[in-house]
């Protein structure tokens, strides 16, 4: 009997451990893969927020809108010195997680197995584009991952795997606000799943695959403890965040439902909005960044979340049929929303300030990079990216499929809590924010991973089962 005053995730593993000789070797392999787009362009991929995020990890700027996690993940990797380090422990991260979810699901899989489906992702997907770039957008694929690890495979896991899976789960998590949501509705999922296996018939729950919630939930307490404390450190009081009203009332006013309360209300309402309804934007991004937007003439998002979170529940309160149809719409938006290259463009004349403020030794390497000296052609890119999205979306819901008609649900758990997660993924930034293609993207790499692990395991993964006729 277990001596219940060890916690399960510092138990040894199961005697299914994975075998993990060429463990190191493969990530490795696979962290120079994902690389390469970086090495390629001669410095990190950079976006918009990336500026922010070293101006409040590196300078200490407390600012609303940003994870001081991830912020502060560039001050201790040295961010200030380079930011190389970076986006080299985002790449060991995703490499390690991949290589462990390949070393449980393909048994005796071997280096250039692993290695051909590094190559695959690294040519087919996206995923050099997020590993390599200075933003927790990597992050959000690693939650879905180790959710999955610690909910399914906890028993294939050595202590050691345990503890790394739960710590990178939990840094991911922490890296960005949305990610609480995904995993709080992952450990949503596997309760249900929970109920649902004991209202089945006696013999069939010992061939349902029960989702174990104790270490997930040592994830969610680590990430929260994570958020918490960095929150109180930059801005001395206990949150998550703060910024949440602030991009669901730009979604809304992109919808036109903050032009209609106004409409309805003013003056006699006295939102401070009401002088300027007809001249409000009809676009979040044109709200939240835009030249002359009247957001930051008004303090921008260190001042305007409470009249906002007043309009928030007004227009819930008064348009709920409205909200609903305008949530489905940017949610359904959202998933099909993928190409890669959102945001990856030439942005000398933004973070150029920044940088000069906050790592000075990087802006000549940041300027002769060829995001910022040249057009990349995504459009081309595109054409194979998003192709192979909506195959490797399809056929990971054939593969949910052929699982349900062989019964094998125990195969129907990874491309099934990949393709909750995307469309939680979905929901949450199409509801919460606005659909960007760059949402979604970052995540897509995940069914082309399920597909090839799938035929790795099986080459007739995707063949329904012929009946033998006897």
């Amino acid at each position: 009997m277990r001596d219940a005053s060890i916690p399960v995730f510092l138990l040894p593993a199961a005697p299914a451990a994975q075998e993990s000789r060429f463990l190191l070797p493969g990530m490795t392999i696979l962290a120079v893969m994902f690389l390469g787009v970086a090495f390629w362009n001669g410095f990190p991929l950079m976006f918009y927020d990336t500026g922010a995020y070293l101006a409040e990890g590196i300078s200490g700027a407390f600012l609303v809108e940003r994870s001081p996690v991830y912020s502060l993940l560039l001050r201790f990797t040295g961010g200030g010195f380079s930011l190389w380090p970076v986006v080299i422990l985002q790449a060991l991260m995703t490499s390690y997680m991949i290589s462990l979810t390949a070393r449980i699901e393909v048994p005796g899989i071997t280096l250039k197995g692993l290695t051909l489906i590094g190559a695959g992702l690294t040519l087919l997907t996206g995923i050099d584009w997020y590993v390599g770039q200075v933003e927790p957008d990597c992050m959000t694929a690693l939650v879905l991952l180790g959710c999955y690890l610690l909910l399914f495979r906890d028993g294939n896991l050595d202590r050691a795997a345990r503890i790394l899976v739960i710590a990178i789960t939990a840094l991911s998590v922490a890296s960005h606000p949305s990610h609480l949501g995904l995993i709080g509705g992952l450990l949503v999922v596997g309760a249900g799943l929970r109920v649902f296996a004991k209202l089945l018939p006696p013999q069939l729950p010992s061939k349902w695959p029960l989702p174990h919630l104790k270490l997930t939930g040592i994830a969610l307490a680590c990430s929260l403890a994570m958020t918490l404390a960095s929150n109180f450190a930059f801005a001395h009081a206990v949150f998550i965040s703060r910024s949440g009203p602030v991009f669901l009332f730009a979604r809304l006013m992109q919808d036109g439902i903050v032009q209609r309360l106004l409409d309805d209300t003013c003056p006699q309402s006295g939102y401070y909005l009401c002088p300027y309804r007809s001249r409000l934007p009809h676009n979040a991004n044109a709200w939240l960044w835009g030249a002359g937007s009247l957001f930051h003439r008004d303090g921008g998002f260190a001042h305007s979340q409470a009249e906002d979170s007043r309009m928030i529940a007004d227009s819930l309160k008064r348009y709920p049929l409205m909200q609903v149809r305008a949530a489905l719409y940017d949610s359904v938006l959202q998933f099909f929303m993928f190409k890669t290259g959102d945001g990856i463009e030439s942005q000398a004349s933004i973070l150029r300030p920044e940088l000069r403020k906050d790592a000075p030794g990087e802006l000549p390497a940041y300027l002769r990079a060829r995001q910022q000296r040249q057009r990349i052609p995504f459009e081309d890119l595109n054409m194979l990216h998003v192709t192979v999205g909506m195959l490797s979306l399809l056929g990971s819901v054939l593969l949910l499929h052929h699982a349900a008609l062989r019964g094998r649900w125990d195969g129907a758990m990874l491309p099934g809590l990949v393709l909750v997660g995307l469309i939680g993924n979905a929901i949450i930034c199409g509801t919460f924010s606005n659909p960007h293609d760059r949402y979604q993207s970052r995540v897509l790499w995940l069914p082309a991973l399920v597909l090839l692990l799938a035929r790795a395991r099986d080459p007739n993964a995707l063949h329904p089962e012929e009946e033998s006729g006897t």
